[in-house]
């Protein structure tokens, strides 16, 4: 029975870590190349499974995570604060020359309306 149990182990260890390395990106393993990896895999069971899990095995074993194709709030994507921060630029530039161009109609007003008198009161006298 200690026999089954052992080779069982055994059996698992092997394919767990075979598995493993198959799934494995070749550009993340560790040490030796992917191909080698599994040729140790192959020839040192036992062995194998162990350096692999212990040397071969890329740091992190789950995929990074890909990019969002949007940011999950708007508060998180650069471009929109980028934006946002443009617009509020934009509208307070516009609003500023909204203020110069009524002070100069009212200056223009203002002037337009003292010549007016001006010049009456020049041909009244």
């Amino acid at each position: 029975m200690l026999r089954v149990v052992v080779v069982v182990a055994v059996l698992l260890v092997f394919v767990y870590g075979l598995v493993d390395v198959i799934r494995t990106d070749r550009r993340t393993t560790r040490g030796i190349s992917k191909t080698a990896w599994i040729i140790v895999m192959i020839l040192l069971p036992v062995l194998g499974a162990l350096l692999w899990f212990l040397i071969g095995r890329p740091y992190t074993i789950r995929p990074t995570p890909q990019p969002a194709s949007h940011p999950i709030a708007p508060d998180d994507d650069p471009d929109f604060l980028r934006n946002l921060e443009i617009r509020r630029r934009n509208q307070a530039e516009a609003e500023r020359l909204k203020k110069l161009k009524a002070e100069l109609e009212a200056k223009a007003r203002k002037l337009k309306g003292g010549s007016n008198a001006e010049d009456s009161g020049d041909v009244n006298t």
